[in-house]
């Protein structure tokens, strides 16, 4: 009968080759990157794929390159013309250089939020609530350029960055409200002015041609005759043509 402690010889190494094995090789998919470190110095950036390490004097920390998109709270803002706004925004990064991300900053997510938010408040501290809301294209592009200055000695690369809601007290959405309807009214009154400055040009425009043709005159005549004949009125009008009795006149 064989004796059963005597596998443990062959075993013993197998579960120690195992273990080693298991932390030593790494697999990296295709959207990350491991920043690896033997004894505390930089020693290159690996992946995509299969990695491998000594355990116990190399640490690898991974770095994920694909897009963020970070909420950044709602900020208390007073405009230029001394509004208080609520304005929140969303910022779109990924990581360009995962050595930089982690060597020369601690956190680089928690500091692009903040730097997010400091620039957020700073830039829109310095324009009118009407250009926030006219101009938010521009707005958006200007955050985007400072926050991507700030970032890429930290290998972070800013996309883009969009104001998402703008909070407003509600008596200045009522002055809005009244400035919007008489910026409509205004328009409405301007179309009708040019529309009757064109009606009366038209009929310029008529009264000179039938000036020149009398018969073009009793035609137009006639024709509203028939028209009033066809609305079926208990009591019909007929101005008669100063022509028809111009004779009997210079007769007289």
């Amino acid at each position: 009968m064989s004796d059963p402690f005597s596998f443990v010889p062959i075993a013993f190494p197998v579960v120690l080759l195992i273990i080693f094995l298991s932390n030593a090789l790494k697999v990296l998919p295709e959207y990350e990157r491991g920043v690896l470190f033997r004894l505390g110095r930089f020693k290159g950036v690996r992946g995509p794929g299969l990695i491998f390490i000594l355990p116990g004097i190399d640490r690898l920390v991974r770095v994920s390159l694909r897009i963020v998109a970070l909420d950044v709270p709602p900020q208390d803002i007073i405009s230029r013309d001394n509004v208080t706004l609520k304005v929140s925004a969303v910022v779109y990064f990924r990581v360009m250089q995962a050595d930089r991300a982690i060597i020369q900053v601690e956190n680089y997510l928690y500091a692009t939020s903040q730097l997010a938010q400091t620039t957020l408040r700073s830039v829109l501290g310095h324009v009118e609530l009407d250009e926030l809301l006219a101009n938010r294209d521009k707005i958006n592009r200007e955050l985007q350029e400072i926050l991507d200055g700030h970032t890429e000695p930290w290998g972070v690369k800013v996309a883009n960055v969009e104001v998402k809601n703008i909070d407003l007290p509600q008596e200045m959405q009522r002055a809005i409200a009244k400035q919007a309807e008489a910026e409509r009214e205004k328009r409405a009154k301007i179309i009708h002015a040019e529309g009757e400055m064109q009606a009366a040009e038209k009929l310029a425009e008529a009264a000179k041609i039938l000036a020149t043709e009398p018969t073009s005159l009793q035609l137009r005549y006639l024709q509203t005759l028939t028209e009033i004949a066809a609305e079926k009125n208990s009591t019909t009008i007929f101005p008669v043509p100063i022509d028809l009795i111009r004779m009997f006149l210079d007769k007289k």
